[in-house]
């Protein structure tokens, strides 16, 4: 029998330490805020990213950002992390089923009222954020229609560039104010100190989504992917 837990209000679920930060934090703060649990199940340790010269081997990196990590959610506040250890950059390489199964089971056991993933095109492509999406993707489909959360995406309103992931693009069906988490926001981003170049690449091309947080839910307007 799968152990269960107190229901959490929202969950998260992606593929690397960093993943929750950037477009959903505000969100996660707000929810804490109004006395709500949340929780992060992150799927790899991140040892497969750019050490910016803070580290040397990959289970060096994989501490560090396991201790950014800890360091983010502090500051925001969750109060569930689960971290798995299947490895970063190859989840494609890794049985589906054992994929599923580990959000499945989150999703057993947390009972979420709403779960997050990266949508179809993974937001930018990264092999591993398109995994993540089928995995919990799968994972809800399997469950019954009656047990399943709601389910939302990360989403742009800035379309990609790109042809082939514009054409798994979905535009946000709901925006959330968070500006008046800037400041807790922006320290929590910050504590992913081996993660700057992505910072500095997203706040680039996405500085409206520090303030406004956009998701695309699935079935609020359409079937979704």
């Amino acid at each position: 029998m799968t152990e269960t837990h107190p229901r959490l209000k929202f969950l998260l679920i992606v593929p690397h330490p960093d993943d929750e930060v950037y477009g959903a934090s505000g969100t996660l703060m707000d929810l804490i805020e109004e006395g709500h649990t949340v929780g992060l199940v992150t799927l790899t340790r991140g040892e497969a990213g750019r050490t910016l010269g803070l580290c040397e081997t990959p289970e060096e990196l994989a501490e560090l950002r396991g201790a950014e990590l800890r360091a983010c959610l502090d500051v925001i506040g969750v109060q569930v992390h689960e971290q798995l250890h299947f490895p970063d950059k190859y989840l494609k390489d890794q049985p589906m089923d054992e994929l599923v199964a580990a959000a499945r089971s989150a999703m057993q056991r947390h009972r979420p009222e709403t779960v997050l993933a990266f949508p179809p095109n993974g937001s930018n492509g990264h092999p591993d954020h398109v995994t993540a999406h089928r995995v919990v993707k799968a994972a809800w489909d399997s469950l019954p229609e009656n047990e399943r959360p709601a389910l939302w995406y990360y989403a742009s309103e800035t379309p990609p560039e790109n042809a082939e992931l514009r054409a798994l693009w979905l535009a946000p069906n709901l925006k959330r104010d968070v500006r008046r988490h800037i400041t807790r926001k922006l320290q929590a981003i910050a504590c992913h100190r081996t993660q700057a170049l992505s910072t500095v690449d997203f706040i680039r091309k996405f500085p409206e989504r520090i303030t406004e947080e956009t998701f695309y839910q699935v079935g609020r307007q359409d079937s979704g992917s």
